[in-house]
């Protein structure tokens, strides 16, 4: 479920549409958390679909450590990347803001952490370099992202939080702790499924594709 702070609009004609804020989101707010209403695919029941479904899933899914596909069934699906994302997923199964989203300002996503299943090409950006999104990005960065995770965690019990109620208590629990200090956070690492794509930075026959929503605000 997407942070209730947002609403889908128009961005542009090459971007098309993207989740922007319509309330100041600060620092350390869980923007994202699974749900009970998001759908989960496993590839099996991928493979068995028609094409047609198969486009879409690509499109609008992400894929969970065991490799299933993963559908938000709101306006979640349409967050578009940024190599500089102002949200991280966490290995709880939610994301967090990792600064400060403004009024208008968009919610963004790094695709890299998402587990494509092949690697695509973005818009490049100030501050940035990558120009190319790969499938062991995780593998590549997670250290990175781990570093802006736990600053953002420690804000966490500081900020209004209106999707913390739909968390699980273990996670709710463990998530306090985790920003008290008490307990060590997991690893962003731990999203990874290596079962697709690039090994650990090893070459393979890469065909490059042109983002579809992978534009940056």
């Amino acid at each position: 479920m997407i942070h209730p702070h947002t609403e889908l609009r128009f961005i542009s004609d090459k971007i098309g549409y993207g989740v922007v804020a319509t309330k100041f989101i600060p620092k350390g707010t869980i923007t994202w958390a699974l749900d009970k209403l998001d759908r989960i695919f496993t590839p099996a029941q991928v493979r068995a679909m028609d094409p047609l479904y198969q486009q879409v899933l690509d499109t609008y899914t992400y894929r969970n450590p065991e490799g299933n596909h993963i559908l938000c069934w709101d306006n979640a699906r349409f967050v578009n990347h940024s190599s500089n994302s102002n949200c991280i997923t966490t290995a709880y199964e939610f994301e967090i803001a990792i600064r400060d989203i403004y009024p208008g300002e968009q919610l963004t996503d790094d695709y890299g952490y998402l587990n494509l299943e092949e690697p695509f090409e973005v818009v490049p950006e100030e501050g940035t370099d990558r120009v190319i999104i790969y499938p062991d990005d995780l593998v590549r960065y997670y250290h990175v992202w781990d570093e802006k995770l736990l600053e953002a965690f420690a804000r966490l019990q500081d900020v209004e939080q209106p999707l913390l109620h739909i968390l699980d208590l273990n996670t709710v629990a463990k998530a306090k702790r985790v920003s008290a200090g008490e307990e060590q956070m997991d690893s962003i690492l731990n999203c990874y499924c290596p079962q697709h794509g690039r090994i650990n930075g090893e070459a393979q026959q890469i065909k490059v594709r042109s983002p579809k929503i992978a534009y940056p605000f």
